[in-house]
């Protein structure tokens, strides 16, 4: 075998273990999922509810930041219902007759999972419609004056779906999720920390003194986001022979860019560039990311959420500004103006 084949070959190998791990640490039944209690116990009432009558659960939404778990609840609630689950995406979605294929390929029972929802396009949107409602696909043949559709019927299926983007879906989809529109809310860092060390059980690796607490502060109160760290801080951890304890941790993070509060270079970078090129602001989301050469979306999506949370930046009707708590961050002097607000 060449050189070149037996480097595809390895490379192959570590996608597939990278691929394989990721799935083993999504939890398999709903003691080992952590967090999200009042999701939980609603959502035990309606399959409980759904089961005693012998009809398939209603249709849920799960929105929220990315990272929270909207997947891993798709597939608890397969598992729970012992019905086969069916995943796509609203990209993937991309004409009327790719959700007509899936739907019509349903078995009576099934569970089709949506990610990323809000994507889907309007008329697309309109033929889900129907089959949410009344279980029922209307199809249009032909253009024109002699246009005329078909009504096909739909075996009995629950849709979950999922999105980061909320608003954008429109009132009348959102309004068809009967079993309800539940939001998924950040971790604690005591429950990151229990998330952590499942998830350090099952890659085979012990975390030592504070190092779990030590990557759950940085964690931005995301599971996905510690989970990375975890996995990056055994990397470090094996190559240097070292303990898997905080020290190693600090380091292993410090080479990442993440500092103390879990901010990412891209976040210290927009906090600078706020302070330094627009005096704090307050900044259009629009100048912001030309300024960042980032786009704008990555911006709203990624950085602004934590940082908001933290504190370190608030969102005005003129603009993005930077707090007093951001300057302080950065290590830099709080302006005279921002000063006089405060006292």
């Amino acid at each position: 075998m060449s050189s070149k084949k037996s480097k595809e070959k390895k490379d192959t190998e570590e996608t597939s273990v990278a691929s394989f791990l990721d799935k083993e640490l999504r939890p398999l039944s709903w003691e080992a999922y952590i967090g999200q209690e009042a999701i939980k116990n609603n959502l035990n009432i309606l399959l409980k509810a759904a089961a005693e009558r012998g009809t398939p659960p209603e249709h849920v939404l799960f929105y929220g930041p990315p990272g929270l778990g909207k997947t891993t609840l798709a597939h608890l609630v397969a598992r729970e219902t012992g019905r086969n689950l069916k995943i796509t995406s609203g990209p993937a979605i991309e004409r009327v007759g790719d959700l007509a294929s899936i739907l019509t390929n349903l078995t009576a029972g099934d569970i089709l999972f949506i990610d990323e929802i809000h994507r889907l396009n309007k008329a697309i949107e309109e033929v889900l419609y129907p089959a949410m409602e009344s279980g029922v696909l209307d199809i249009i043949i032909g253009k024109g004056p002699s246009a005329r559709t078909i009504q096909l019927e739909l075996p009995p299926f629950t849709l979950l779906a999922a999105t980061t983007r909320v608003a954008m879906i429109s009132s009348p989809l959102r309004s068809r999720f009967s079993g309800g529109v539940f939001r998924l809310e950040f971790y604690t860092e005591a429950e990151i920390e229990e998330i952590l060390h499942r998830s350090a059980k099952i890659i085979g690796v012990e975390l030592k003194g504070k190092a779990a607490k030590e990557i759950a502060k940085r964690s931005r109160f995301t599971p996905r986001t510690a989970n990375y760290f975890l996995k990056r801080a055994r990397d470090f951890a094996q190559v240097e022979s070292k303990p898997l304890d905080e020290e190693t941790v600090k380091k292993a993070l410090a080479m990442l860019g993440i500092d103390e509060k879990g901010l990412s270079p891209s976040d210290k970078k927009l906090l600078e560039v706020m302070a330094d090129k627009f005096s704090g602001g307050p900044v259009g989301l629009g100048t912001l990311a030309a300024a960042l050469s980032e786009e704008e979306a990555t911006i709203e999506e990624f950085n602004e959420p934590y940082l908001l949370q933290l504190g370190l930046i608030e969102r005005t009707t003129r603009g993005r500004t930077l707090t007093s708590h951001g300057y302080e961050h950065l290590g830099k002097k709080i302006p005279v103006n921002l000063q006089k607000k405060l006292i």
